[in-house]
């Protein structure tokens, strides 16, 4: 307690620099746990079920041609199935996943949004969340109403039980909230604020879908197994079962290889590949940063050595023992933690907004958790390494020094602690410019069509005579160049189809279907026709199919096509099929497009693209404008808002979307970027501490050599000698491992930025000419006094 009492009355002594010491340690403090916390946060996905360990999700397993895939959805009755025929199994339920509803109250008219679920009435003995109202159990059990979550009961405020809604994509459907549950919190892979009854079904799909074995996958299936279940168990059980239903000689039969695997709920966000490689990145950022942080620390409480060398002496001469110098250093190093962690705290909740949209989490989230006690774990031991070892160092301090001047001309532990540094400060540069290089790459790329003058509206819950309606009138404004309408956006996921072949039973390959699309489509995208011709529009019934390039190549490669594949008659699941006969009628190639990109850079769809014709307008509104602007987007959407005014329709950019999708790529660059300063600045500031030391030490040295007619230029190549021996090592290896975390961070990347050698030499000549100019200005002062004030007490 003495020496933190001791170490606060020194807070302000001259010399001691505590200022800029608690400075740089807090900074670097604030921006090092963030990163942690997010990292821990990204882990921690899914583990606060209960028995998250016994949770599994069931996976759809495909191989066709070699080729392995597996799918994190399922057919509507295959966890019911499963809980039935297989004994290790507890429990089962599943969800539907709908997307974001928006709904309008029917009492007041406000209109809500909500991510929308339909789910079993046992979803929450699976996966347990506080009710607060109701009883999940019998409103999920009763046709037509929900659930909903306390942060929209909040929203809609008031007693919300036994109020109505009607949802915009569904209307005429009324939904009754039966109950409210507790947040889903963040660190969940599945948040939804409504959930529709599963009985409900029938009313916004169709009537089987929630039970069928097969086909319409797009339900999340889990299960619970007993204590003491074998998964290797569970899975031949499964795979029992798909042979019940589907033989292994009709899946021979039909080209592909049919199973079920299962993942932990806990495992499934962690696994991710795009996370792994985030949180890597991530955590070796925050080492970086806190790294130096600590280290700068060090170096500036032993760049004062000198100066308190008797202080330390006289100490000395007391009787105090090396542990007792010790103690006095790790009372310093305590009070300036505490300090810091207190600057850090300040720093983090001031730039709160900036740091829940870099990381994508609230700080509740990211900070008061299981995770926080990592990050007091990590304070400790950059406590114990600031401590320590300049404790060892000033223990060291003879006591003669209390008589004599102490001199330290031993500057490798200096010189080392810049070393890492700058390699920090190097690796950190040169990963920003690549990141920085790849983002602009990603969001100006072209996709395969044109968006820059492109913008669209959801039309889903309007009829198809409005939407007609609405094509028409957009077209007579002044503003708009082109107006359509389309099933599937293509930076949306998008639904898969078979294709067969008539009179072949074999499926060759799944399809990323488009749907239908309505007049002059292809030519609004700007997406070239490379074989035969376009839609024939305005007609009826429609048995015309477009593929894109990829769809012949694997035809041919799979069905051996080898000529024009104009006129040729395909079969694609889900289209054309006969109600009364159950038969599927085929459909014609008409014409080949261009490949065009599925999805984003980040996450390419590969699959073949069809698409079919429809003079019934769609669900999605394109709006292609001669030039798109703030005032033309603005009068389009006043147009469309007069159209229908009762419903909650948002006119949006193309151009918006497609930066939207690289989002993450987005906050990982400016963390980097926010890192990379801090890492820099903390350097610099190391820096400076250590020329101010050597300039001090060797004053008199300068002094001697400017009387003797040494120029200034002189002077200050004695010190750039020095330190261009460790920094342009540092800044070498630094940029290496710049390229291996780089090449690291690009693999889930379809396409990326090359890796030009002359980029990595340029960022490390920068970061070279930034320490090099700190030192030149740091040295020039000195070495341009007048040499008399050196000399004149010698």
């Amino acid at each position: 307690m003495k020496n933190i009492i001791i170490a606060f009355r020194s807070l302000f002594k001259k010399g001691r620099h505590n200022i800029m010491k608690i400075v740089s340690l807090g900074v670097g403090l604030a921006v090092g746990l963030v990163l942690i916390a997010k990292v821990y946060f990204e882990q921690s996905y899914d583990s606060f079920y209960p028995d998250a360990d016994r949770i599994f999700q069931i996976w759809e397993c495909v191989e066709r041609d070699g080729e392995l895939k597996d799918w994190g959805r399922t057919s509507g009755g295959t966890a019911g199935l499963m809980k039935e025929s297989i004994p290790e199994i507890e429990m089962a339920t599943r969800i539907n996943p709908y997307g974001t509803w928006t709904f309008t109250m029917t009492d007041t008219q406000l209109k809500y949004k909500g991510k929308t679920v339909f789910g079993d009435s046992c979803l929450f003995e699976m996966l347990p969340r506080p009710i607060l109202l109701g009883n999940a159990k019998e409103v999920l059990s009763t046709p037509m109403q929900v659930m909903i979550s306390s942060r929209m009961a909040k929203k809609i405020g008031g007693n919300v039980v036994g109020k109505t809604f009607v949802a915009d994509d569904a209307p005429g459907r009324v939904l009754t909230i039966g109950g409210v549950f507790e947040e889903i919190p963040e660190n969940a892979s599945d948040r939804y604020d409504v959930i529709i009854s599963m009985p409900s079904s029938p009313q916004f799909m169709r009537a089987e879908s929630h039970t069928n074995l097969f086909g319409n996958d797009r339900y999340i299936s889990y299960i619970k197994l007993y204590t003491k279940a074998s998964v290797p168990t569970v899975l031949e059980g499964m795979l029992k079962i798909v042979y019940k239903h589907f033989s292994p000689e009709e899946q021979a039969k039909q080209g592909y290889k049919f199973s079920y695997t299962l993942h932990a709920i806990s495992d499934i966000h962690k696994d991710d590949a795009q996370v792994k490689r985030m949180a890597w990145l991530l955590s070796l950022l925050a080492f970086a940063l806190l790294f130096t942080a600590m280290m700068n620390y060090i170096l500036i409480v032993i760049s004062g050595i000198v100066s308190r060398s008797k202080e330390v002496a006289v100490h000395k001469c007391y009787g105090a023992a090396g542990k007792n110098i010790n103690g006095m250093m790790l009372g310093e190093a305590f009070v300036h933690m505490i300090l810091s962690l207190v600057l850090a705290a300040i720093l983090i909740f001031a730039f709160r907004g900036t740091v829940e949209e870099l990381l994508g989490a609230s700080l509740e989230a990211l900070l008061l958790s299981k995770g926080s006690l990592i990050l007091l774990l990590v304070c400790g031991l950059i406590f114990l390494g600031s401590g320590l070892m300049p404790g060892y160092l000033y223990a060291r301090i003879p006591v003669a020094s209390a008589f004599r001047n102490f001199r330290e001309n031993k500057r490798v532990w200096k010189l080392a602690l810049l070393f890492v540094q700058f390699i920090a400060a190097g690796f950190l540069f040169t990963m920003l410019i690549f990141i920085g290089r790849q983002y602009n790459y990603m969001v100006n790329d072209n996709p395969g069509y044109e968006y820059e003058n492109l913008a669209y509206s959801e039309l889903a819950g309007v009829d198809s005579t409005a939407r007609r309606k609405a094509v028409d009138e957009l077209m007579r404004l002044p503003e708009v160049a082109a107006v359509t309408t389309c099933y599937q956006l293509p930076f949306a996921v998008s639904s898969g189809n078979n294709i067969t072949l008539p009179g072949s039973d074999r499926e060759y390959f799944n399809i990323a279907d488009q749907y239908s699309v309505g007049n002059g489509y292809l030519k609004i995208m700007g997406i070239p026709v490379i074989q035969g011709r376009s839609f024939t529009e305005n007609i009826t019934n429609s048995n015309e199919v477009m593929v894109d390039r990829r769809f012949v190549e694997k035809m041919k490669l799979l069905a051996g096509w080898t000529d024009d594949v104009i006129g040729k008659a395909i079969l694609v699941t889900e289209h054309g099929g006969d109600e009364l006969t159950g038969q599927r009628s085929p459909f014609t190639i008409c014409g080949v497009y261009e490949n065009f990109r599925l999805g984003s850079i980040a996450s390419q769809d590969e699959r073949p693209t069809v698409m079919f014709y429809s003079k019934t307008p769609s669900y999605n509104l394109l709006v292609k404008f001669h030039n798109l602007d703030a005032r033309g987007m603005e009068h389009v959407q006043k147009e469309i808002s007069a159209l229908f005014p009762n419903n909650d329709i948002t006119l949006n950019a193309f151009r918006t979307e497609i930066k939207d999708m690289y989002d993450e790529s987005r906050q990982f660059r400016d963390s980097v970027l926010i890192g990379g300063c801090i890492t820099l600045l903390i350097a610099l500031i190391g820096l400076i501490g250590y020329t101010n030391d050597e300039v001090n030490r060797r004053r008199k040295e300068i002094a001697v050599r400017r009387v003797s007619g040494a120029e200034v230029m002189e002077i200050i190549k004695l010190f750039l000698r020095d330190i261009i021996r460790i920094a342009l090592p540092a800044v070498i290896l630094g940029g290496c491992f710049a390229f291996f975390a780089v090449q690291k961070w690009m693999e889930q990347f379809t396409e990326k930025v090359p890796l030009a050698w002359y980029i990595f030499i340029g960022c490390g000549a920068a970061v070279l000419l930034v320490i090099l100019s700190v030192v030149c200005l740091n040295v020039h002062h000195t070495a341009n006094d007048n040499p008399v004030n050196s000399l004149k007490n010698e």
